[in-house]
């Protein structure tokens, strides 16, 4: 354990001396900076969007938290890996490793808030298209109604700007319709536009059921939504306690053979790389099943 005491107290040193130089500002906040500089160097363009949009929406980490993350995941992967190898170099190794991976975790927590939010935004242009046109009785005038109604938000708000610029452009629907289609993939969108194009081009007695009954189709496939949303929140708690459990099986194996025996089997160089395989396949089941929760939510 004096290798693993040795680390925390190293781990303490750098956070001193970094507090240290920068005495003007709070550690935690000098550190997201630096890590902002770097990502807004190299992130992509359409995820720096969907970050801003987080940040827009109240739901993007503080600096404090971002530090207790990295924190945590340091002092987790240095305990597991002294636990399992009894050896400082690789500790240090697996703490950058782990703190290398909280980017991807902000990546796929990021995509998941933005595609709720775009789901919760599609969900009210559709509802509101169809209670518009109740009175309207014209695609395009719904349209504009809920645009001026301010119930919309980017990005959905400019894309219906653009519909109905099109529309007017063009003379008809049908290209402002593919072009909503084509850049929100969800069936209630196609269904409610293929049923609006019908009833512009071709007229229909009965358009006041069928829009109550696409509403309905609406309500029921938002309560489906949030039903899945909650059991894989419930699921995704379970997850990860299954897989904090798996990372600390070389203590039962200690347990069941004593300490000083598992020591001596850590010089055999099978035994050094199944217990990397372990930790490593174990990260990966962790991290597949991280990225199974935080995407394709809303999707149908």
């Amino acid at each position: 354990m004096q290798g693993l005491v040795f680390v925390l107290l190293l781990f303490i040193v750098v956070f001193v001396v970094v507090y240290r130089k920068h005495s003007g500002e709070n550690v935690y906040k000098y550190i997201v900076k630096e890590v902002g500089v770097v990502y807004d160097k190299y992130a992509p363009y359409s995820f720096k969007q969907v970050r801003e949009k987080v940040k827009e929406l109240g739901q993007e980490y503080t600096p404090r938290q971002y530090t207790i993350q990295v924190v945590a995941f340091a002092g987790g992967a240095a305990v597991v890996s002294f636990l399992y190898f009894y050896n400082l170099i690789v500790c240090l190794f697996y703490i950058a490793g782990a703190i290398a991976i909280i980017p991807y975790l902000t990546y796929l927590r990021c995509k998941r808030l933005y595609s709720e939010f775009v789901f919760e935004q599609i969900q009210v242009y559709t509802s509101n298209v169809i209670m518009e046109f109740a009175t309207t009785q014209s695609f395009v005038k719904s349209l504009e109604g809920v645009y001026e109604s301010g119930v919309l938000e980017d990005p959905v708000k400019t894309d219906v700007k653009t519909m109905i610029d099109m529309s007017y452009e063009n003379g008809t629907i049908d290209q402002s319709l593919e072009f909503m289609n084509n850049k929100y993939d969800y069936y209630i969108v196609k269904n409610m536009h293929q049923l609006f194009l019908q009833i512009t081009n071709e007229g229909s007695k009965d358009a006041g059921q069928s829009l109550d009954n696409m509403s309905l189709d609406i309500d029921m496939l938002v309560e489906n939504v949030y039903r899945d949303r909650m059991d894989r929140a419930a699921f995704h708690k379970k997850f990860l306690r299954f897989g904090i459990v798996l990372y600390l099986m070389a203590m039962l194996v200690q347990f069941l053979l004593g300490v000083d025996t598992y020591i001596q089997m850590l010089d055999l160089w099978y035994i050094q790389v199944l217990l990397h395989l372990i930790l490593l396949i174990n990260t990966y089941f962790l991290l597949s099943g991280e990225k199974y929760y935080n995407e394709n939510v809303g999707a149908e």
